[in-house]
């Protein structure tokens, strides 16, 4: 199977360069399903019940989470509830919603199975429970269900701990990316059959502050005061994917397309095979 995984898609730029792009992508190189991160998919905080309903006709099969998830609380209860949202698997016990979905996806070999696991690293981030151990439970008990082909949405803050990630499922899963950054890494690689990447970047803005204008983020750090960010209306957009071939729960390709707004040409990076 052939899925791709975009990065953290930044309010109405994101969701408009996904929506004029996506299909086009998916046609062009044969992939079979997308994910995509969406937390900061509405008004750059959280995700509603339309940005998702947006994002699914555009050709989203599965949207994850992370910090940004519950920002839009009434919304993100809803979706958790009724659509293909995931949200950190391994916030604490009790609430709301699962950060693992096991998808059935139809490809030119028949249904085969994906599971989608999203995690939450530990450094700068809201109260969850250990992600390393919590992810050895999860893909311990998929494989003793049978099931190979695995993917991990890793939204942390540092490097260390994705790459930590990658050391411990190395030859596990088929493929672990980061997310989180909004800031793009040049390590695409396959290592021992896993596919990865420290972060993808974001889809939207790209002309700014990590998607977000710049005004208030450099009002905060020449004088210490906020303010509320603002998604701009009208920049530069760009949208990311990694694409990953599986078979028999390996990765067997992997490559990054970006896509630059008013540029019809399409970026790739190849991976480096350890």
């Amino acid at each position: 199977m052939r899925i791709g995984f975009i990065g953290d898609i930044v309010g109405r730029p994101g969701r408009k360069i996904i929506k004029e792009n996506l299909s086009k992508i998916k046609e062009e190189f044969n992939i079979d399903f997308v994910i995509a991160n969406g937390e900061n998919a509405s008004h750059g905080f959280g995700l509603t019940v339309e940005s998702a309903k947006e994002l699914f006709k555009s050709g989203i099969g599965l949207v994850t989470g992370g910090n940004h998830s519950f920002d839009k609380k009434k919304d993100m209860l809803a979706l958790l509830e009724t659509s293909n949202v995931l949200r950190p698997d391994n916030y604490p016990e009790g609430l709301i919603g699962s950060g693992i979905k096991i998808c059935e996806i139809e490809t030119s070999n028949g249904i085969e199975k994906l599971a989608v696991i999203n995690l939450m690293g530990q450094y700068g981030m809201p109260m969850v429970e250990n992600p390393f151990n919590w992810a050895k439970k999860l893909v311990s008990k998929l494989h003793e269900e049978e099931i190979k082909n695995i993917f991990i949405d890793f939204h942390a803050e540092v490097t260390s701990e994705k790459r930590i990630m990658l050391m411990m499922f190395k030859n596990q899963v088929s493929g672990i990316c980061g997310t989180h950054t909004h800031v793009g890494t040049d390590d695409l690689q396959i290592f021992e059959n896993t596919a990865y990447l420290t972060d993808i970047g974001l889809t939207g803005c790209r002309d700014n502050v990590i998607g977000m204008d710049a005004k208030i983020p450099i009002q905060k750090v020449t004088t210490g005061i906020g303010g509320h960010f603002e998604v701009p209306n009208s920049c530069k957009s760009i949208l990311q994917m990694m694409v990953i071939d599986i078979e028999d729960g390996k990765a067997i390709n992997t490559f990054k397309i970006k896509k630059y707004c008013n540029n019809p040409k399409l970026f790739i990076t190849e991976a480096y095979i350890d």
